[in-house]
C-alpha cells in the first residue's frame, strides 16, 4: 500500500462519522468463543509488531537530534511521555537497549527542550 493510501485510510477511518464502521473479517458477531480467543494471539502479535516498529521509528528521529518534545507533539502525548515510553529504545535483534546510554540522551533532550521551551521542567 502507498504512503497517499495509508494515510486516507488513516484520515478514514479514525473519522468521527465511520466510529460505527467494522474492519472487513474482524466482526464478533457471528464468531464462536474459540474463534474469538483463537484471534487473540493475531492480535497481540499484530500489537507487537507495531510496538517495535514505533520504536525504531523514534530511534531513528532520535538520531537526527529531533527533542522528546517534538515527538510527543506528533503523537499528541507531552514530553515527558514521549521520553518515557521512548527513552530505552531496545534493539529488537539484542536483548540489551539500542543506545549505551540514553541517560545522557534525555539530559541533553531536556536541556534542549528547557532551551526551546522555558516552562518544561525534568
Amino acid at each position: 500500500m502507498c504512503t497517499d493510501c495509508l494515510s486516507s485510510f488513516s484520515e478514514a477511518f479514525a473519522a468521527p462519522e465511520n466510529a460505527s464502521q467494522r474492519v472487513l473479517g474482524w466482526t464478533d458477531d457471528s464468531m464462536s468463543d474459540a474463534d474469538m480467543l483463537a484471534r487473540l494471539p493475531l492480535i497481540a502479535a499484530t500489537a507487537g509488531q507495531v510496538d517495535r516498529y514505533l520504536r525504531l521509528w523514534v530511534a531513528r528521529i532520535r538520531e537526527r537530534h529531533i527533542s522528546y518534545a517534538e515527538i510527543g507533539k506528533a503523537l499528541g502525548v507531552s514530553r515527558q511521555a514521549a521520553w518515557e515510553r521512548f527513552s530505552r529504545v531496545v534493539d529488537p535483534t539484542k536483548d540489551g537497549p539500542a543506545s549505551a546510554d540514553s541517560t545522557n540522551d534525555s539530559a541533553n533532550d531536556s536541556a534542549n527542550d528547557s532551551a526551546t521551551d522555558p516552562s518544561l521542567t525534568v
